[in-house]
């Protein structure tokens, strides 16, 4: 049932949260540090588990698998958007460096490409 899924995902959302603003709080930051970080690992680790230790119905494993697989990328382009707002708001330099980074990831998918396949020519 993907009623799990979701309950699974809320418990490691508020989990990590809560773990990051105590690590805020111990370091002397007021704000989340690493929470969705903590929050993903813990998911990751625990619908890994739930699949190996405990014996689910295959549609519980369904409904836990798609929203593992949906966390991800909702956090990634979440964390995305923030990062963009903080750059703007912190001037020019935070966007050249953030376009500087594009384009080299950008220019290195080529030379990446020539290693995934092995140097074999497709023709």
């Amino acid at each position: 049932m993907v009623i799990y899924g979701v309950a699974l995902l809320s418990f490691c959302m508020l989990t990590g949260v809560f773990v990051g603003d105590l690590l805020g709080d111990l370091i002397g930051v007021q704000a989340n540090v690493g929470g969705v970080g903590i929050a993903m690992l813990l998911l990751i680790f625990l619908s890994n588990f739930s699949s190996h230790k405990l014996k689910l119905n295959p549609i519980t494993e369904t409904g836990i698998g798609f929203w593992s697989a949906m966390y991800i990328p909702i956090v990634v382009a979440m964390a995305a958007k923030q990062n963009v707002i903080a750059a703007i708001s912190s001037g020019w330099l935070a966007i050249v460096a953030g376009v500087a980074a594009v384009v080299a990831s950008f220019a290195m998918i080529p030379v990446l490409a020539r290693f995934g396949d092995g140097g074999q020519d497709d023709s």
